[in-house]
């Protein structure tokens, strides 16, 4: 019986292998990549069919957003702190953090939160200074960082979530992740209003503070910020950041150099995309400098 198994096997293996069917993830992979190439699939479908394909290999961690990097606001702070938290970050989710426990309580939609106060405003009773977050908290979903984002996604489809905070295997809370970023695995980056547009690598967010895009030249941020970066090694941002960590950095970490701070804002296994930059000093960009001279 085990003889004529194994027979068996050999001969579904051979099978296959003489019908030119893949036998396994990297003949699949080159299969559609050769298909790209004749032009049977677009460069779209086929990142679209690898990221189907990565997903199933990447886990939680992989991808969350850092406790360090996460907007919460706390479930006894009065409304006069909370509106300015929500219209500052532009989110529509806020984990919910109670401060004498340190733990996340729940999460509140900004959706909620306007909706109360527009109420609240037009009744004209005053009703505002007695909001009481805890009335418009939703339930918070926690997952492990170890998760399979094919199993996560299913359950955001399945239970309607949209957000999941992340603990670590002591139940301590180490980030958040959302749907859109295990679908933005999968069809690449989804930008909305506050991305820095297509064409657009740097725009000022503060005062003092930058979005800039992985792939801008260090030639053209030194002539925006006035910096002297060498551009010798590597010619973008993303490369001087990775050759400082010797890696490439997962999302929300940071390094200082020349006194600018640059932090991963986004960034996936291949690429870093978005970086926050806080300059020590103000900076005129050289278009409001041009304008400014004689």
């Amino acid at each position: 019986m085990k003889e004529t198994n194994a027979t068996g096997r050999w001969i579904r293996r051979l099978t296959q292998t003489l019908s030119g069917e893949p036998q396994d993830r990297e003949d699949l992979l080159r299969e559609l990549r050769e298909a790209a190439e004749r032009g049977v699939i677009d460069a779209d479908a086929l990142a679209m069919l690898e990221g189907v394909l990565e997903v199933a290999d990447l886990q939680v961690r992989d991808i969350m957003i850092p406790r360090a990097q996460m907007v919460f606001l706390r479930r006894d702070d009065p409304p006069s702190k909370i509106l300015p938290v929500v219209v500052e970050s532009g989110h529509s989710r806020f984990p919910v953090k109670d401060e004498d426990r340190d733990d996340i309580v729940g999460i509140l939609l900004a959706k909620d939160l306007l909706r109360y106060f527009a109420q609240a405003k037009g009744d004209g009773r005053g009703q505002v200074e007695r909001f009481d977050i805890r009335e418009y908290m939703r339930p918070a979903v926690f997952v492990p960082e170890s998760k399979r984002l094919n199993v996560l996604l299913k359950e955001f489809r399945r239970n309607r979530n949209h957000m999941a905070i992340v603990v670590d295997e002591y139940g301590g809370v180490s980030g958040l992740v959302t749907i859109e970023d295990v679908i933005e695995q999968i069809v690449g980056e989804i930008d909305d209003e506050y991305d820095v547009e297509e064409d657009l690598t740097i725009r000022r967010e503060g005062e003092r503070q930058f979005a800039v895009r992985g792939f801008t030249r260090i030639e053209e941020f030194n002539e925006y910020f006035g910096t002297n970066f060498p551009d010798e090694e590597f010619d973008t941002i993303a490369g001087l950041i990775m050759k400082e960590l010797g890696r490439l950095p997962r999302r929300g970490e940071s390094v200082t150099l020349d006194g600018f701070e640059f932090r991963v804002v986004r960034a996936d296994r291949r690429r870093i995309d978005m970086v926050r930059v806080i300059s020590p000093r103000d900076i005129v960009p050289p278009e409001e400098r041009a304008s400014s001279e004689p």
